[in-house]
């Protein structure tokens, strides 16, 4: 079990990262070479950025959640 967690915590601290990385930020990060460069005329979030938000935020949750479980995983067990 406490394997698991484990392997479930790399993929999610992986993919946090990624994520991270791909937000726009002052320089223009990584979304760039993905085409998230483009500006919105309308002014506001574009749908690509909004739906990146949510998915770090979803991914984010799920990692404390899992350090959370094998925090209480080997506190139990020893």
């Amino acid at each position: 079990m406490v394997m698991g967690f484990s392997i479930a915590l790399i993929v999610f601290s992986l993919m946090l990262m990624l994520l991270v990385l791909m937000h726009k930020g002052k320089g223009g990060g990584l979304s760039d070479m993905f085409g998230g460069g483009m500006q919105s005329s309308v002014g506001g979030s574009s749908v690509a950025e909004r739906n990146l938000d949510r998915i770090t935020v979803v991914v984010g949750l799920l990692w404390f959640a899992c350090i959370v479980v094998l925090g209480l995983i080997m506190k139990l067990d020893g």
